[in-house]
């Protein structure tokens, strides 16, 4: 799919203009990132849902250090895309913990961390999503569930790790079959399907409702460790 035909697209889905503007440019990253299974294919399976464009995340806790959002039927990117503007326009004065309620799909996690980064946060970001990951054998009982991290930096170091050993967006963007999506690590799986399931519960033991959400943790830097790493000659997570 070209952007003009992803714009297009999403108008189509009824999205107003700013709406439009914050998916695409989502999307756009994702494909230039060479994230296609979070890209333009997502559109696709948008066209495939029951929407409501015209929904509106509320702000129904904060206090500071502490903010619950819920997503009042907008999609979970529209959410942590105004969660994050939100965070970039009022910086908490040390930490933040961000919890949100009915927030699927929640998309690149490392897109919104890379945003925090930018603007001189440090983040951490994780999600939940349909439960497709189990023991082998075993029952589906998590989700993907990705962590991501930001830390800003000339470029920011972003790591956006999910725990399958394929993402459900590479499934819908038919890079991979569906059977492929299993804890990462083969003999080890074990390890990132403890993460999955840690996570999970970490998001579900935070949020009131039943339903996906994501917990966002976002601080003032006190200091900054990634120029002495890049001295060392390494490619950093996220470094184009």
């Amino acid at each position: 799919m070209q952007p003009d035909e992803a714009l297009a697209r999403l108008r189509a889905l009824g999205f107003g203009g700013a709406d439009t503007q914050r998916l695409f440019a989502h999307f756009a990253d994702a494909e230039t990132r060479g994230k296609l299974g979070h890209g333009f294919s997502r559109i696709e399976w948008l066209e495939t849902l029951d929407l409501d464009p015209a929904a509106r995340p509320e702000v129904v806790e904060a206090e500071g250090s502490f903010e619950r959002w819920h997503g009042r039927g907008a999609l979970g990117y529209l959410v942590l895309d105004a969660v994050v503007r939100a965070q970039l326009a009022d910086p908490p004065e040390r930490a933040r913990l961000i919890v949100c309620e009915q927030t699927f799909p929640t998309g690149m996690l490392g897109g919104w961390v890379r945003r925090l980064a930018e603007g001189g946060l440090v983040s951490v970001l994780t999600a939940t999503s349909p439960a497709r990951l189990g023991p082998p054998g075993g029952p589906k009982v998590a989700g993907t569930n990705p962590l991501a991290i930001g830390i800003p930096g000339d470029p920011a170091v972003v790591v956006d790790v999910s725990m399958g050993a394929v993402t459900w967006g590479d499934v819908i963007a038919g890079l991979a079959d569906e059977d492929q999506l299993v804890p990462f690590g083969r003999e080890q799986w074990h390890k990132a399907f403890a993460l999955a399931l840690g996570l999970q519960l970490l998001v579900d033991a935070l949020k009131r409702e039943p339903g996906f959400g994501a917990v966002l943790l976002v601080a003032r830097p006190e200091s900054d460790p990634v120029p002495a790493l890049r001295s060392l000659g390494a490619r950093l997570p996220g470094q184009s």
